[in-house]
């Protein structure tokens, strides 16, 4: 029988803490050992008004709850300034992070990522964990060395602190891999609406679109001379990044540095 990995969840209330809080209870692998909150201190995550049976206690600082608790990983999925802090003092304490919040720097992860390797621990920071979306970007790296003109258009609910996503960012930098920088459009473009164009990286062009009732989408855009192609990927729902979160938590375990992008562990 598989080991238990002991679980703490930062941000049980946000709509994808909701959905890790159930991953954990449904997963018999996983155990649920405490959740860090921004309330509800001394509470056991039952008492939480929309939480399942859990009997976890719920801490508002996460440094005690990493000196009173014995876990082995921490899936974090609050916001990026948070996400930070907790990955930290997740290695501080020997405890594996798996990071769903976006907005690491280059200078960020490198930092991390020695921290995780002299403490032999791994780490993951994920800016999406939905498999399909992982694939879209990897289908839009291998498209663009055949397309050159490229915009990327994505779509997320109206509570997203962030633009363009780190998906978009993501996929922006993998198709960089493989595309010379090219100056899109016509050579005498001009905005007549300061970021009618949206934002720029290497000549292309990143859109992002907050309404509500959207979750999180996006579509990749090549053009060329008499074709187009799209690559698009929708997330109805939370539930689909909960495979991915699983295959972080587990993969985590095995590692012994850290993996930024989830398409780096589903080869």
């Amino acid at each position: 029988m598989a080991e238990t990995i002991r679980v703490i969840i930062a941000g049980p209330r946000g709509n994808m803490g909701k959905e890790a809080v159930l991953l954990v209870n449904r997963t018999p692998t996983l155990e649920l050992v405490a959740a860090v909150d921004s309330r509800n201190e001394g509470k056991e995550l039952r008492e939480v008004e929309g939480m399942p049976d859990e009997s976890a206690r719920v801490y508002t600082d996460m440094e005690r709850c990493l000196q009173d608790v014995e876990a082995d990983v921490l899936i974090d999925l609050t916001n990026p300034e948070a996400g930070k802090v907790h990955m930290d003092l997740a290695l501080d304490y020997n405890v594996r992070p798996v990071v769903g919040t976006t907005g690491f720097t280059e200078e960020d992860v490198k930092r991390l990522r020695k921290k995780a390797e002299d403490k032999e621990l791994g780490a993951i920071i994920a800016p999406n964990f939905a498999v399909g979306a992982v694939l879209m970007m990897k289908f839009s790296q291998m498209a663009a060395k055949y397309f050159e003109d490229v915009e990327i258009i994505e779509k997320h609910h109206d509570r997203k602190l962030d633009a363009p996503s780190g998906t978009a960012i993501k996929t922006a930098q993998l198709i960089s891999e493989v595309r010379e920088e090219k100056k899109q459009g016509h050579p005498d473009e001009k905005e007549e609406w300061e970021g009618a164009r949206g934002a720029g990286m290497e000549g292309m062009h990143i859109h992002s679109i907050r309404l509500p009732g959207l979750v999180a989408h996006q579509e990749v855009m090549f053009g060329s001379s008499g074709q187009t192609l799209t690559i698009k990927h929708d997330s109805i729902n939370r539930e689909s990044f909960m495979p991915g979160v699983k295959l972080a938590v587990e993969t985590a375990m095995k590692l012994d540095t850290l993996v930024y992008g989830l398409e780096n562990i589903m080869e």
